[in-house]
């Protein structure tokens, strides 16, 4: 099993359509499903197995919502032994599909798929439809509007301006279609706070609060341009900084605590609803 894990979990509050309480979490997980010939991930075992287990992961886990990155051709191994009652169907495999899947305990309406208008061929980022997708989820009688993004990977210029024009991109679908709405933003960013090409801030300046940066960092941004703290397999504690990132409206709050897995770095905050 590979990949990156971020949980966090948001607590809605001060909503004019009333106040419901409850529970959930949330997971951003980029499953890394790129063929063995292309990414063999530098793991033991065959990745279909692999795959196999984080969707038994997912299941005995009991994530409330899950969305995936890069769930392109062993895509079927996860959903076989996931049990989520409510899934995307596949947009499928490498070239074809985006990679971008959501499972959840919850039903959603109006799911969309859109592509990055720009792309920056190293690191193979045109090769697939990669962008964001968009549903509308009703969590507990709450809507929640839910995006799921996979931005351009690299660190030459012209992933830096691929990446900053898709936050552009998908900030103006948001003002588009989720104004003054509930929103959450996630997924594998390919960014860092430490990058000093960084864009994710962009999200910041509109509104959004990154769960990390709260819970983790107590609300101070590391410094533009420092040296990054990447983590290490398993993180040492979650203090190091991934590229996955959980953002969320200042409509929703954050409440709970920390905790690490020992194959990937992971934050799990409890939420009322």
């Amino acid at each position: 099993m590979s990949g990156r894990l971020l949980v966090t979990a948001l607590a809605i509050s001060g909503l004019s359509m009333g106040q419901t309480t409850g529970n959930f979490n949330f997971v951003t997980y980029n499953v890394a499903g790129l063929p063995a010939i292309i990414n063999n991930n530098e793991v033991p075992g065959d990745k279909a197995t692999n795959a196999n287990l984080i969707g038994t992961v997912l299941a005995t886990q009991k994530y409330d919502i899950v969305h995936m990155q890069e769930d392109f051709n062993y895509h079927a191994y996860i959903y076989a032994t996931d049990n989520h009652a409510y899934r995307t169907p596949t947009s499928g495999g490498v070239p074809f599909g985006d990679g971008l899947n959501t499972v959840a305990n919850y039903d959603w309406t109006g799911l969309v798929r859109k592509k990055w208008n720009k792309c920056n061929l190293n690191s193979g980022d045109c090769l697939t439809p990669k962008g964001f997708s968009f549903m509308r989820m009703k969590i507990q009688s709450i809507e929640v509007d839910l995006y799921n993004l996979h931005a351009d990977a690299g660190s030459d210029q012209g992933d830096v301006d691929a990446r900053s024009a898709g936050i552009d991109q998908i900030l103006a679908y948001i003002n588009a279609n989720s104004q003054g709405r509930a929103v959450i933003v996630a997924g594998d960013t390919n960014d860092r706070w430490t990058n000093a090409g960084r864009s994710i801030n962009k999200l910041t300046d509109a509104g959004f609060s990154d769960s990390w940066v709260q819970l983790i960092q107590g609300g101070k941004f590391p410094t533009a341009g420092a040296t990054a703290n990447p983590c290490s397999v398993p993180a040492a504690d979650n203090t190091c900084e991934i590229v996955d990132k959980v953002l969320y409206v200042t409509i929703l709050t954050i409440i709970s605590n920390v905790l690490n897995n020992a194959n990937k770095s992971i934050a799990i905050a409890r939420a009322a609803l």
